[in-house]
């Protein structure tokens, strides 16, 4: 019986997982709890830390389709002494998800094209998969892609144009001239207003040259806590608060510093700024962990903020043109619907555990789904359910599942894994958005827990606010669609543009910076490839 309780309380807190195969026909899209045993194939291919002429040799013997790129690859792998481009420390690197995203979206975007080995790049994609490409073949096959890419999209530019677009190859050495250049964009063609980027691009930029201003300054003096102190609290009284207070200054959170070592009013107002911007508990209480956050060295938040300007690339510059748009940005676990210029909807949300990291991509929402069904996914049937079944033959009923075309399935309610609403948009991660009734969560500070899929905290909020023009679907409506009685799907009729994105640092309408915790180490790996000696000047 205690199995079986567990097991309820698994299923309330259901999170989502996300399949990378874009060529299997699911029948809804699958979730399953983290707490199950799940067996994961993984790639037991020797590990590699370069390519040689052999290797790609060899690989374009194996895969001819693609050798009319082999001089093409062998001259990329020359040029960076063969070194990997598409791993750092075993794991792929952000910019091959991306990679991987664009080219399945080339005909969505109206390029015709027929990707080659696409079952043998899906694998390497796809996590449920047990024949992915060995480590070698899966580098050699994404920078044949990537010449693949670049040859559909930029055909006849050269590469000077390619680069100019808004997308290059992660190279090993990058001088700091042309980063700080606009990142490797010509600063003639954005003002002339030929090519543009993302206005958060802009925003980073200026606040750049403000941290640049204090490191030139020497006005980021260390704070020091006084080791007998643990916590420091309103009306407490020491050196390390004069210290907090000038560095606030610096910050701006505080107009002036009144030299003061007490822990006053004006000072909590600032703290409490400082923690909002930061995502940090909003509360009084100092700590030594914040006092570390906050001696985090100049240099370094200005690497952070160069790497996310770097990002903002990324992101296609019509996404802010159209009429509105869905973004997430993981590091922050927060979500803004944004309408007609403004924000109508900011939610938090918690996103993919470490183990099951959330991808960045772009796609468009077409859809809500109001009481979803959840499909238990097979793995889950055949090794823990089925067990349960043959010992309760009630348990289906009272879990409120039932059998549905060879597989099990959770009908609508409000204890359903996927809440009352989901939010679809086609990717070729199968990630989408949805409710939860596990509301708790939201309460914590770090909020990465599900399987890959975005779990909204203000999930009804975000549909009333999406079908706030929907003359058929007034709130009523919408609160009978979400009764949890029966599974109902809204078709929208504008496609709503939705990013996925990474942003480590972030700066609002106001020109506050803030700084979020890099909750999937991808700043480290991009520094690395950005950044390779370590030093920003």
């Amino acid at each position: 019986m205690r199995k079986i309780t567990l097991l309820s309380a698994i299923l309330m807190l259901a999170f989502p997982l996300t399949s990378f195969n874009s060529n299997k026909k699911h029948i809804l899209f699958n979730e399953y709890p983290p707490f199950f045993n799940i067996h994961k194939e993984t790639n037991n291919s020797k590990t590699i830390t370069g390519i040689n002429n052999a290797t790609i040799a060899s690989f374009f013997k194996n895969y001819p389709k693609f050798s009319t790129y082999q001089s093409d690859v062998d001259q990329l792998y020359k040029s960076r002494n063969y070194k990997m481009i598409w791993y750092d420390n075993n794991e792929l690197i952000e910019f091959a998800h991306l990679l991987y995203q664009k080219v399945n979206m080339l005909e969505k975007e109206g390029v015709k094209s027929t990707v080659p080995y696409r079952d043998q790049i899906d694998f390497i994609f796809n996590e449920t998969e047990a024949n992915k490409p060995s480590q070698s073949d899966t580098e050699l096959l994404l920078t044949s892609l990537y010449v693949f890419y670049t040859n559909k999209v930029y055909e006849g530019l050269d590469a000077k144009q390619v680069q100019n677009l808004g997308w290059f190859l992660p190279k090993k050495s990058i001088s700091y001239d042309k980063l700080l250049d606009s990142l490797l964009v010509d600063p003639k063609l954005l003002d002339k207003g030929k090519i543009g980027l993302f206005s958060q691009y802009y925003k980073l930029r200026d606040v750049l040259d403000k941290y640049r201003k204090i490191q030139k300054t020497n006005d980021w003096e260390p704070i020091t806590m006084d080791p007998s102190i643990q916590i420091l609290k309103p009306l407490d009284s020491s050196k390390t608060i004069g210290q907090i207070r000038h560095r606030l200054v610096v910050l701006g959170d505080l107009k002036q510093d009144s030299k003061r070592n007490v822990y006053d009013q004006e000072l909590m107002d600032a703290v409490l700024n400082y923690k909002r911007k930061y995502g940090l508990a909003l509360n009084y209480k100092i700590d030594a962990e914040q006092i570390s956050q906050m001696n985090e060295p100049i240099e370094d938040r200005i690497r952070t903020i160069m790497l996310n300007m770097e990002r903002c690339r990324w992101i296609p510059a019509e996404l802010e043109k159209g009429k509105e748009y869905v973004m997430v940005n993981i590091p922050s676990y927060h979500l803004v619907y944004v309408k007609n210029g403004a924000y109508e909807l900011v939610s938090d949300v918690f996103v993919g555990s470490r183990l099951n990291k959330t991808v960045i991509f772009s796609s468009k929402m077409d859809r809500i789904v109001f009481s979803p069904y959840w499909t238990v996914p097979q793995s889950i049937v055949k090794n823990e359910l089925r067990s349960l079944i043959a010992s309760d033959k009630n348990y289906l009923k009272d879990h409120n599942m039932e059998w549905f075309n060879g597989t099990i399935r959770q009908k609508p309610g409000p204890n359903n894994s996927l809440g009352l609403v989901k939010f679809l948009f086609p990717n070729p991660n199968d990630i989408y958005m949805h409710d939860t009734p596990a509301k708790s969560l939201f309460l914590a500070q770090d909020r990465a827990f599900s399987h890959g899929c975005i779990n909204v905290q203000k999930a009804k909020d975000l549909a009333v606010a999406i079908l706030k023009d929907y003359p058929d679907w007034p709130i009523d409506r919408i609160d009978n669609a979400m009764s949890g009685e029966k599974e109902t799907v809204c078709m929208l009729k504008n496609k709503i543009p939705v990013y996925i994105g990474y942003f480590t640092a972030w700066v609002n309408d106001a020109g506050e910076i803030s700084f979020y915790k890099d909750v999937y180490d991808r700043d480290s790996s991009l520094s690395s490839l950005l950044f390779p000696d370590k030093t920003v000047n």
